[in-house]
């Protein structure tokens, strides 16, 4: 009777301690990933499916953090057929979530399907950037749209493409919108940098 009750309390500080339904969901996408055929094109759009359940609400309607949240996991299942996480391992290199930004257009209710489709959709010389996008399954809507900027560490996307490619890629042209937002985020880290005293450190 005791182990049950030290196995209930371990739980409890289990699930208190750490997000656990995160990490198993992380499991889960990762696994179904791992077995599903992969996609040699890297800019080629994937997409999962889902459906808004009560944990996911607030007001009958999709919380605002649960849609970077699905971002999250549609990344991962991204990476891992495209081949990303590969070519990460190989040049033991790492990466960040630099920047997002999500635009909501309409909500999605309680019970209401979607598709979050991903795509990279281009890359510089220390990040790739792609846009997510919830899809209703009702009638077909963009109720979301988001940027992600995926910054890379100890290496340089260029690498990772030669890597798995084996040979040089050009990047694709930066569409007039996420050039926008590029541009903006230069200048928000200049601006940040400059209230910090860090530019004049750096010269």
């Amino acid at each position: 009777m005791w182990w049950l009750l030290w196995l209930l309390a371990a739980l409890l500080v289990l699930f208190c301690s750490l997000d656990v339904w995160y990490f198993l969901r992380v499991a889960a996408v990762v696994l179904r990933a791992w077995f599903q055929p992969q996609i040699r094109d890297i800019t080629a759009e994937q997409t999962l499916t889902g459906r808004v359940s009560p944990r996911d609400i607030d007001m009958c309607h999709m919380n605002n953090a649960r849609y970077l949240r699905e971002c999250d996991f549609a990344r991962f299942s991204l990476y891992i057929r495209n081949g990303v996480f590969k070519g990460l391992r190989a040049l033991k290199a790492s990466m960040v979530v630099g920047a997002t930004t999500i635009r909501y257009r309409r909500a999605l209710c309680i019970g209401e399907g979607f598709e979050l489709r991903s795509r990279i959709v281009t890359w510089d010389d220390k990040a790739f950037y792609l846009e997510q996008r919830f899809v209703s399954t009702k009638d077909g809507l963009v109720c979301a749209a988001m940027y992600c900027k995926q910054s890379i560490i100890r290496s340089s996307p260029d690498k990772i493409m030669q890597h798995l490619c084996k040979r040089k890629v050009d990047c694709p042209e930066f569409p007039e919108d996420l050039q926008h937002w590029v541009n903006f985020i230069s200048a928000s880290s200049q601006a940040l940098r400059a209230e910090c005293g860090l530019e004049e450190k750096s010269k």
